[in-house]
């Protein structure tokens, strides 16, 4: 089985070898979510109980807001296991919204949640 990390944003400085980035569907992640093998990063509380219940899963990391590191070939590391493949799950806000810094932001500012797949080669 397929193991991937799923996550509300990732940390584009943790880039180091090629990636692809795909807009995908919310069928497509549901579908991958509910048939493949998963851990979760969600850094976000404020967004984790509105993306549980829009996805019908459990997405809560084993630990809060853990923090991601890279093995010797530049690939993410989460609890010592690799991965080339991650499902994101971004809220997208009311037009002219812009969270202030630090700000945890309610889910009545959510207009629709954005999903991304990234590989890494």
């Amino acid at each position: 089985m397929k193991r991937f990390l799923v996550g509300n944003s990732f940390p584009m400085n943790l880039v180091r070898r090629k990636v692809t980035i795909t807009p995908e569907t919310w069928q497509n992640c549901l579908h991958v979510l509910n048939a493949g093998s998963w851990k979760s990063f969600w850094g976000h509380q404020n967004t984790l109980s509105a993306v549980n219940d829009l996805c019908g899963l459990d997405l809560t990391p084993r630990t809060i807001r853990p923090a991601l590191q890279l093995d010797k070939n530049g690939y993410p590391v989460l609890d010592g296991e690799s991965f080339r493949e991650c499902w994101l799950l971004s809220p997208e806000y009311t037009e002219g919204f812009r969270p202030a810094i630090g700000e945890e932001v309610g889910i009545e500012k959510i207009k629709a949640w954005q999903v991304l797949h990234i590989t890494w080669e």
